[in-house]
């Protein structure tokens, strides 16, 4: 492939991939509403998936400081979404669950936002988005495979 092509196609990724997220989130954000941010919401989402877990945990899964965990956990602790709970065996580990509010909160948001994408992804064909979903899963998986290489130099 000549260097031109090559260049085009990386204009054109960087355009889409932009307008996609920033159109994206938006959407997103205003199904999420204003009673929580995106990070809270994906902060709720993790939770969910995995039914508890620490702060430390949850900065490893967003590839933030444990410090910026800490500010969003404090002010979801602040409105009764989660709860804190300290390990019986050592005092410094806290656990992180989502409260019933946090719970029901979640399952509002979340089903508002599976609407939101049910009502884009039905404008293609079953295996248009098969294989969307697969080059976006390998897309995710270079990217990490990149990202981890970094990280040994």
């Amino acid at each position: 492939m000549s260097e031109k092509n090559i260049q085009d196609l990386v204009d054109r990724y960087i355009a889409v991939s932009f307008s996609v997220t920033k159109k994206g989130e938006s959407l997103i954000k205003e199904q999420i509403g204003s009673d929580l941010t995106s990070d809270q919401h994906y902060t709720l989402r993790y939770i969910n998936r995995v039914g508890s877990c620490t702060s430390s945990e949850l900065a490893e899964e967003f590839e933030v400081k444990k410090s910026a965990i800490t500010a969003i956990i404090n002010r979801m602790w602040e409105k009764g979404l989660i709860k804190r709970t300290r390990d019986e065996n050592d005092r410094r580990v806290v656990y992180l669950t989502l409260t019933d509010k946090g719970a029901e909160l979640y399952k509002k948001t979340e089903e508002r936002i599976h609407k939101l994408v049910g009502s884009f992804i039905s404008k293609f064909d079953a295996s248009e988005i098969k294989q969307f979903i697969d080059t976006y899963e390998k897309l995710n998986k270079v990217l990490i495979e990149i990202k981890d290489k970094q990280l040994e130099v």
